[in-house]
């Protein structure tokens, strides 16, 4: 009841927080339960007797969940690590290289207030000096004007070519056109099924983006994931550079000929082990994979959570991707 009035149509914040709580917690009792079943066979095979065998188990099921979750709450509540890859694209010109791109993505501004680690996450990305920021979706769990406050700082963020935007399947469970017409409104370029393209040292990248997977089925007017509108007019000779929340698209991503697909919506599995479930829906759950002849993808762990607020062997990262060029070398 508390999840449905904290994440309904009613976006009430403490039953929301209560709820998130009560399921992390039983998330992760429930996995430590199966292992300390597990535990209390192998204890029985050689030769521990009860109640001593299921005396010991419970303790430390009950000790190893009390310890995971103080910490996953800390994880989940840091400012994130700093995470960094090279990504070479083969077509990618020589002036650009080097080009560092900053991914945010999944900072699921909710019921509670995190409007100081957002203004912690725009310090940490500045002091990064991004050519690109790109947010790959999922701002906020409720409308523009609930969570507005804690969205502001992402005005702060700086880029020297450019700062892009991709809504999340999270807009569409709220106001996605009013989370696009924010960002618009605070100096993002919103790529809804749309690019641009940036140029340094006479070298041209198409930034590209499109709508989350399920923008389709959300029945909002002008929305759905649209690659062909997305890359409209592109000089097929230029690399591409997506954004698309979901892994999956990836698939789509191969098909239009994209070099770099940026991806979140996995949060790394946030609670271990739910990472093992979410890769039933996602080719990836973290970090660069390749797809086809040219196609890179990478997943982002995310920025925020969604919901329980732990993070448990699953860190919240802002990503530095460096573009390097075949030419550069």
């Amino acid at each position: 009841m508390t999840l449905i009035s904290g994440h309904g149509r009613r976006h009430i914040d403490r039953a929301g927080m209560i709820g998130d709580s009560i399921l992390g917690i039983i998330w992760v009792l429930f996995a430590w339960s199966v292992i300390g079943t597990i535990a209390r066979l192998v204890l029985a095979v050689v030769g521990v007797e009860d109640p001593v065998r299921s005396r010991v188990v419970a303790i430390a099921v009950g000790l190893v969940t009390a310890v995971l979750l103080v910490w996953g709450n800390r994880e989940a509540m840091r400012i994130p690590r700093i995470s960094y890859v090279d990504v070479t694209l083969p077509r990618l010109g020589r002036g650009l290289d080097g080009t560092r791109v900053v991914a945010i993505t999944d900072t699921h501004f909710g019921p509670i207030n995190r409007t100081a680690w957002s203004v912690g996450v725009a310090a940490a990305v500045n002091e990064l000096r991004p050519d690109i920021v790109a947010h790959v979706g999922d701002i906020a769990d409720g409308p523009v004007a609930q969570r507005r406050v804690q969205a502001a700082p992402l005005a702060t963020m700086n880029a020297g070519l450019a700062r892009v935007y991709v809504t999340g399947n999270h807009e569409y469970l709220g106001e996605a056109q009013g989370w696009l017409d924010y960002m618009d409104s605070i100096g993002w370029k919103t790529l809804h099924n749309d690019h641009i393209v940036v140029e340094r040292g006479g070298d041209r990248l198409v930034l590209a983006g499109v709508d989350d997977a399920t923008a389709k089925a959300s029945k909002l007017n002008g929305h759905g994931a649209n690659f062909e509108d997305a890359l409209a007019g592109v000089d097929p000779g230029l690399p591409v550079l997506m954004l698309a929340h979901q892994p999956k698209q990836v698939f789509e991503s191969v098909a239009a000929g994209v070099d770099l697909q940026i991806a979140g919506h996995t949060h790394g599995g946030q609670i271990w082990p739910f990472n093992f479930l979410v890769r039933l829906d996602q080719p990836t759950v973290h970090g660069l994979s390749r797809h086809g002849e040219r196609t890179q993808l990478y997943t982002s762990r995310g920025s925020g959570f969604w919901g329980p607020p732990f993070r448990i062997f699953a860190p919240s990262e802002i990503t530095v991707i460096t573009l390097r060029s075949t030419e550069g070398k």
